[in-house]
């Protein structure tokens, strides 16, 4: 994806869009109209007649059936040829999202949700595109802010897609192919800084990895490949370091809950450990730890036959962690603290030396946990890394981040991800970084009090699956985490984040690189309040 400050960034291109997408409010196009006026070069190109006027009368007829009952909006589309039968069309497709005052205070004041399934409904991989964001103006009051949850949101759609449609591969696409711009974005209103369309555009491409990673089967991104990628996004980047753990390595050096997962697996389990030290960070580090299955069978509890198809995003978490990370960093986006990220990388296999419900492990915190349910795998995987954080990376805050519970989703839906977080300043943090940037969440009740009796074991120090299914999964979920911070968990800053139904979406079975920008959005904040 493209992010342009003028038409005619993209009107001096070799091969002008073919497509132009028009996305506002009927009241944005409206007070927008004498902006209107800077595409005329662009849609005068085949006809001369497209001018605001035109533009206006075809408005007209569809604004007036986006009511407050109408949640997706309005669209229409209409093709304009070149005069004199010469060559080459235009495709202009108007598109009205529901009224701003009709959102609630829940929702991001951009319609992110709405844009997406715009731009996927009419947009092309293969013809150039141009996106033309209208803000009225509610949204124009939080300009900054509309236009990065707008532009992110239309990146969910762009970029490099995993396929192997049509004798596709995507290892040998050139270079050329895959750095193919066929998608840009303009914003109306005031224009916008060159290092905030940079930062922009680094949270789209990290949006675009991590749909990428999430798209792709095991059978080609196993743990292995996984660690190659993650080594291979990194290696040019500046004051960045490296570390794997991998195999039986995690196992001699105490890391029970990730070994204990993956051990079954062809490709051996493996923690990667990214630092980022800028040369001017004086506070404490902040630590991302992302839970990457990338591939969950349930292990010997194993997942029926319509639960398991999917499983290919379990790693969905490390993946968003992965491309915020870079994102971050490249955009020199925080400036007074290291910087970290743990991906937690493991295959939930079945073979003779699986994990067994009944098997006692000894996680990384030293605290042993009974298996009572090998389908629970993905906070074994993350109490194992956030303890790493404790032990060894100095952090003020942890935010660890996974495709965690199916029971997100009764809690708190597909679009928004789900908190549990036991300081309440960082919540708000998190909640205003999601209404930001349009990876919307939601918290949940932190009572240790209640969550941590749900795992009381007769023979360990715990269990790693809850005994009342009815009492909070989400927020008990994450509390297993918490158990294993040690005095972390009540003197620093922890962030769970459950985001399990909001990785993907159902309809196409396509992710949606939730998370990157949501981190990227938290961190930029927590650098700010460091000052």
């Amino acid at each position: 994806v493209q992010f342009i400050s003028s038409a005619s960034d993209i009107l001096s291109t070799p091969v002008p869009p073919a497509l132009l997408v028009l996305i506002g409010t009927a009241s944005g196009f409206e007070t927008q109209m004498d902006w209107l006026s800077q595409l005329e070069p662009f849609t005068s190109r085949s006809c001369p007649e497209a001018t605001k006027a035109v533009l206006s009368n075809i408005l007209s007829r569809i604004s007036h059936s986006v009511s407050e009952d109408v949640d997706g909006g309005n669209s229409t589309e209409h093709w304009f040829f070149q005069e004199n039968g010469k060559s080459g069309s235009l495709r202009v497709v108007l598109c009205v999202l529901p009224k701003t005052e009709s959102l609630s205070r829940h929702n991001c004041i951009a319609q992110p949700h709405a844009i997406t399934a715009f731009v996927k409904k009419y947009a092309s991989e293969k013809v150039p595109t141009l996106v033309t964001l209208l803000f009225d103006s509610e949204q124009m009051k939080s300009h900054r802010q509309s236009c990065f949850a707008a532009g992110c949101a239309v990146s969910r759609v762009g970029g490099e897609r995993y396929s192997r449609k049509n004798g596709s591969d995507p290892a040998t696409k050139s270079v050329d192919e895959k750095n193919t711009d066929h998608l840009s974005v303009l914003f109306s209103g005031p224009s916008l800084d060159d290092e905030y369309l940079k930062r922009l555009s680094l949270t789209a491409e990290g949006i675009q990895l991590t749909c990428r990673l999430v798209d792709a089967p095991c059978s080609e991104l196993n743990t292995d490949a996984f660690v190659a990628e993650a080594l291979g996004q990194v290696k040019e980047l500046k004051h960045v370091e490296s570390k794997v753990i991998r195999g039986a390595d995690l196992e001699a050096q105490g890391f029970g809950g990730i070994y204990g997962v993956g051990k079954a697996a062809e490709h051996p389990p493996a923690l990667v450990i990214l630092s980022y030290n800028p040369t001017s960070a004086t506070q404490k580090g902040v630590v991302m730890v992302g839970k990457g299955i990338v591939y969950d069978t349930g292990g010997l509890s194993i997942k029926t036959k319509e639960g398991m198809p999917g499983m290919k995003r379990d790693m969905g978490g490390a993946a968003a962690i992965l491309g915020a990370f870079i994102a971050i960093v490249k955009s020199q986006s925080t400036s007074r603290f290291p910087l970290h990220a743990i991906l937690c990388l493991a295959e939930n296999s079945v073979s003779p030396i699986a994990t067994r419900p009944d098997d006692i492990h000894v996680l990384y915190s030293g605290k042993s946990c009974e298996i009572n349910n090998t389908d629970a795998e993905g906070r074994l995987v993350l109490a194992d890394g956030a303890s790493y954080a404790v032990k060894h990376l100095n952090p003020s805050v942890i935010i660890d981040m996974a495709t965690l519970t199916g029971a997100q989703g009764v809690a708190t839906g597909k679009y928004f991800g789900a908190l549990y977080c036991n300081n309440e300043s960082l919540e708000k943090v998190a909640v205003q970084a999601g209404l930001d940037s349009g990876d919307l969440v939601h918290g949940l009740p932190y009572a240790p009090e209640f969550f941590r009796p749900e795992f009381k074991s007769a023979v360990a120090d715990m269990k790693n699956s809850v005994k009342n299914r009815a009492n909070a999964q989400v927020s008990c979920a994450g509390q297993f985490i918490g158990n294993h911070l040690g005095s972390f968990e009540k003197e620093g800053k922890w962030l769970h984040i459950d985001m399990a139904y909001p990785s993907y979406t159902s309809a196409d079975e396509r992710a949606t690189g939730f998370g990157v920008a949501l981190l990227h959005k938290i961190t930029m904040q927590i650098d700010a309040d460091t000052q």
